[in-house]
């Protein structure tokens, strides 16, 4: 049985978005498991009262394990289109597709992976794209990532399929995960 893992940002003992990290579990322990219950993350949770760490639970039909690690942001200022088919519908523990793909590519700090033609992620989080008006985030996502699923239920992002070719459109990138947040990147390039 394959492990799970929700990243939840805690910020001087405040567990941010947890509503949205709690519906993901629910969701992936009943489409993967059937599971019918729920995992009571407020409960599990020790949040420290002093810092910022990321709460990393790992699970699947139960909690296996909970840790608290410090947290220092990645540096990402050069990103590269990559053709993969990986598959991660679900945030799965093993990432070591992910890993692999980064790791083949060492001449950037992080890669767009593209999918059937259409931008999806990075291997670190879900992508937005601002077109001078509003913030687009690709249709297929390779992930539905807790931050964006915020995001878009605020209106501040919307849905578009995106194709490298599409990118000189835009003017502007950012990253999201329940880490980074919303992290629009001042200093990048991205080779396709």
């Amino acid at each position: 049985m394959p492990l799970l893992l929700e990243t939840i940002k805690i910020e001087d003992g405040d567990i941010h978005d947890l509503s949205y990290h709690q519906a993901r579990c629910d969701r992936s322990r009943h489409e993967l498991f059937g599971s019918t219950d729920t995992l009571d993350l407020l409960s599990a949770i020790q949040a420290p009262t002093k810092g910022i760490y990321r709460c990393r639970i790992l699970y699947n039909e139960s909690i296996h394990s909970i840790d608290y690690l410090p947290y220092t942001a990645k540096e990402i200022h050069t990103l590269k289109v990559i053709p993969s088919n990986i598959v991660y519908d679900y945030k799965y523990a093993n990432r070591e597709a992910l890993d692999t793909l980064l790791q083949m590519h060492s001449d950037v700090d992080e890669v767009i992976i593209e999918k059937e033609g259409y931008l999806t992620d990075t291997t670190i989080a879900n992508i937005a794209f601002y077109n001078g008006k509003q913030w687009i985030t690709p249709a297929r996502p390779l992930l539905e990532g807790t931050m964006r699923a915020k995001l878009l239920e605020e209106g501040f992002l919307h849905k578009k399929e995106i194709k490298k070719e599409d990118l000189k459109t835009y003017t502007h990138v950012a990253l999201m995960n329940a880490m980074l947040g919303f992290k629009i990147l001042n200093h990048f390039k991205i080779k396709t």
